[in-house]
């Protein structure tokens, strides 16, 4: 994980494959320990504990609870969001957990009201990618950077945050226009193209290192100037 650029103080928002790692001895517990140990006693690790469940905003919300309701997205994150001293954020769907200094606050706000809208709000919880959410926190962090273990770019969270900005501008001049998705796996070939992104193995797992506001921001420029090129 050095070797691929994760740095004490960063803060680390892992999107994960443990089945890709392959053999770990110490299980998920030690992939933790190993972030736990590049990031140092400054730095702050976050993983998705999305609520994926079918049935939309409902069938979410009477699944949710912040306490108990499982991580959809990956044995590694739920097994993260169990153990001791992991604080998660208070979202039906898009929750996010966190450990690291700080990580308390961090997640504390997800039920705030302000920012910008998306098709998963959903009350009486706040603004899945509103001024509070972490994922939000994350892109104005200077230390943000997206570290992707054995996955690829359809698990992109960010890339619906590039979603997510570019319809709340049209909003601005069209209050009836709908979110536009994106071809994530495209996106992710033309910024893997770019060579801003630091490449390698972790265990078994072809793994990539990058800034998440750079993503974004990139990202974001490049639909506005042509969104239906990127449509999906």
């Amino acid at each position: 994980m050095r070797k691929l650029g994760v740095e004490s103080g960063d803060t680390l928002f892992v999107h994960s494959s443990f089945k890709r790692l392959g053999p770990v001895e110490g299980g998920a517990a030690a992939v933790v320990e190993a972030l736990e140990c590049c990031i140092g006693a400054e730095g702050m690790i976050l993983m998705p504990s999305f609520n994926l469940v079918e049935g939309g905003h409902a069938a979410r919300a009477a699944n949710w609870c912040v306490e108990t309701t499982r991580s959809t997205v990956g044995w590694i994150t739920e097994y993260f969001r169990t153990m001791v001293g992991t604080h998660r954020s208070d979202h039906y769907s898009h929750s996010v957990a966190a450990r690291g200094k700080g990580a308390e606050e961090y997640v504390s706000r997800h039920k705030e009201k302000r920012g910008m809208v998306s098709p998963w709000d959903f009350e009486p919880w706040g603004r899945t990618w509103g001024c509070g959410s972490p994922m939000v926190r994350a892109y104005a962090d200077p230390q943000g950077k997206v570290l992707m273990l054995g996955v690829d770019y359809r698990t992109a969270t960010y890339c619906h945050m590039v979603e997510v900005m570019h319809w709340n501008a049209v909003l601005q001049d069209d209050p009836e226009a709908r979110m536009r998705g994106y071809d994530r796996e495209r996106l992710g070939a033309y910024w893997d193209a770019l060579g801003r992104v630091r490449r390698g193995l972790v265990g078994n797992a072809p793994s990539r290192l990058f800034q998440i506001k750079d993503f974004v921001d990139t990202l974001l420029a490049l639909v506005e100037k042509n969104p239906t090129a990127w449509s999906r």
